[in-house]
């Protein structure tokens, strides 16, 4: 009997790996986009980069064949893995939470708050959106 993928130790270190790498990138760019005043630029970047990227990278995949070999191990690596490290949801709710002023010390400023969470998600939606599009036109590109 084969064991299921999520259990496979060979791919469970590909997120492992991935995952370790996407951290480091989301705290490289944490470290050089400071907030700008209330605001924590650094994780809205990461978010709705990532939500891009995963969009662009996952609609390739999917359009180049199916989920063996090579593309699976590049969507636990990439995907799953880095993706997974360098996106972070519990920095956009514990950010929020702060400036929705729940967290002791936190900036109480509501509005901001609320914004910046909708707008992190509506935006990553789009981001998702425009990463399929774009995976799509590069298709189409390269077929001529």
């Amino acid at each position: 009997m084969t064991r299921p993928v999520h259990l496979r130790l060979s791919y469970l270190g590909l997120a492992f790996i991935g995952g370790a790498l996407g951290t480091a990138a989301r705290e490289a760019i944490s470290l050089s986009l400071p907030p700008l005043g209330d605001v924590p630029w650094a994780i809205l970047t990461v978010n709705i980069l990532g939500a891009f990227l995963l969009g662009l990278l996952l609609d390739s995949l999917a359009r180049s064949g199916p989920d063996e070999g090579w593309r699976r191990r590049t969507r636990i690596l990439v995907g799953t893995g880095f993706m997974g490290g360098f996106t972070t949801y519990s920095a956009l709710a514990a950010d929020t939470a702060g400036l929705l002023g729940a967290d002791p010390g936190g900036a109480s400023n509501p509005g901001i708050g609320l914004a910046y969470a909708v707008g992190t998600v509506l935006i990553g939606g789009l981001a998702t959106f425009a990463g399929i599009a774009a995976a799509g036109a590069l298709r189409r590109g390269g077929a001529r």
